[in-house]
């Protein structure tokens, strides 16, 4: 049984899942330029769906899912429709979908007020106030888009896979990529997570989710984090879902 095929179209990677109004199926996660309306369209002959719920940050590929699923009841996540947060932000047109379901879901999920890293081809940190409105963020490189620029523009330095360093100190080229990866973005993240709490929640308890591909990774030596949920831009796809049933 399932209410809803739920699709998260990012940069890099678009996760596809079945969900009913309390659960999510295991997420499919394939590579965005793989994306096609072939493969929407054969899920949707698998079960019969309400409401097919789209957080998209890939104008051409949402092109693909309009397209795909002609017919069915289309759920575009934009802060016009029911969020179940409010949002604070002088433009809200400018806030990406997957920024708006991460918040949906912390604040469903964990409280208010909130903070949720996501570790996508950005990392991107997205604020909930205690009063439960979406009031910023803030964005950086991701940890991919790092390192693929040291490959791409020296002429020694190789292509890295992301994994924890041996120890602070790199004895090769690559432990010492890694190390300078990992830690500093460790660094990074803590820097900006401190910054946040200071300026905007002195002296109150925040919840900090971490979510996306290197969220386990990054998040397991980070104290300032205190859960990872992988797939929370989901779940806030399914809760917006039920709100617009």
């Amino acid at each position: 049984m399932a209410n809803y095929l739920l699709i998260d179209i990012s940069n890099s990677f678009t996760k596809l899942a079945f969900a009913t109004r309390r659960r999510i199926s295991k997420p499919k996660r394939i590579p965005t330029e793989k994306l096609s309306a072939a493969s929407i369209r054969q899920l949707l002959r698998r079960h019969k769906i309400d409401i097919v719920a789209v957080s998209s940050v890939v104008p051409k590929k949402s092109a693909i899912v309009r397209a795909a699923a002609r017919g069915s009841r289309l759920l575009w996540l934009t802060p016009k429709i029911k969020l179940g947060v409010g949002i604070d932000y002088p433009n809200s047109k400018e806030i990406g979908a997957d920024r708006l379901a991460n918040a949906v879901a912390v604040a469903a999920f964990y409280g208010c007020p909130a903070i949720v890293v996501d570790f996508g081809t950005a990392v991107t940190f997205d604020i909930v106030s205690a009063k439960r409105k979406y009031i910023g963020g803030v964005i950086a490189p991701g940890l991919e888009a790092m390192t693929n620029f040291l490959y791409r523009r020296t002429a020694l330095l190789p292509k890295l896979s992301m994994k924890e360093p041996r120890s602070a100190v790199g004895k090769s080229t690559i432990e010492a990529m890694r190390a300078g990866a990992v830690n500093g973005y460790r660094g990074l993240v803590r820097e900006i997570i401190a910054r946040i709490k200071a300026e905007r929640f002195p002296r109150q308890k925040v919840h900090v989710i971490a979510t996306g591909g290197y969220a386990e990774l990054i998040a397991k030596r980070l104290g300032e984090i205190g859960s990872v949920h992988p797939n929370l831009t989901l779940e806030g796809l399914r809760i917006v879902a039920n709100l617009n049933a």
